[in-house]
């Protein structure tokens, strides 16, 4: 059991490994399997976003969250294929902070065969900057992105203590080494009249406003 364990771990830092682990996380994403990756932030346990049942077990994987998971995607065009219509400022930031440590909360297209919960016709979107993430990305399209721990444990900055945490869940885990700096990603909301920051993080609120000058931080309380 610890062998086959060994097997489902790729150091990605290898050449040879990183082939063929991102070989293996790619044929798993297409058969509604999990993954573990490394992204700029900490590392994600991610799943084809347009299959519902890899989704409610990624869910299942972490504890059971209902929380729809944001979507991961690999290159900037694919963002205009997920949305009806993206606001300005949206094309601002995400020219400014992609690939990068930004979330952009936009509503998806209605016409979007996919189920990620919650309550619908928004999803949060990132393209990470981190070549193994977006290797994987590129390949598999879209995909639904967790932080790759369980509920009311910490975030993972490597793939092995992923493993400790999510075990025999995920098919194939690609290790890339400690995260150089794990601070979540920052989450704009750009659905309303004004872009709202939900989540401080990564990018300082004061460098998004010096692109989009309207932009506010969110009351708390």
């Amino acid at each position: 059991m610890a062998d086959w364990l060994l097997v489902m771990l790729y150091d990605c830092r290898s050449p040879a490994d990183r082939d063929r682990g991102i070989a293996a996380a790619i044929e798993a994403v297409k058969n509604g399997e999990l993954v573990v990756l490394p992204t700029d932030t900490v590392y994600g346990i991610g799943a084809d976003a347009f299959t519902p049942y890899a989704v409610k077990a990624l869910s299942d994987a972490k504890g059971g969250t209902r929380q729809a998971p944001p979507v991961l995607i690999g290159s900037r065009h694919t963002l205009d294929g997920l949305v009806f219509t993206l606001p300005q400022a949206a094309r601002d930031l995400v020219e400014a902070f992609w690939p990068g440590a930004l979330t952009i909360v936009v509503e998806h297209s209605p016409s979007l065969s996919w189920d990620l919960g919650g309550d619908g016709g928004t999803v949060a979107v990132r393209m990470p900057l981190h070549p193994v993430a977006l290797e994987v990305l590129r390949e598999t399209g879209p995909m639904a992105v967790a932080s790759a721990n369980k509920l009311g444990q910490p975030a993972t900055v490597t793939a092995d203590a992923a493993r400790e945490q999510l075990g025999y869940s995920v098919r194939a885990y690609l290790e890339a080494g400690p995260c150089p700096d794990p601070v979540p990603s920052t989450i704009v909301d750009l659905t309303g009249e004004v872009p709202r920051v939900l989540r401080a993080g990564a990018i300082p609120f004061e460098k998004l406003r010096d692109v989009v000058p309207d932009i506010v931080e969110s009351r708390v309380g």
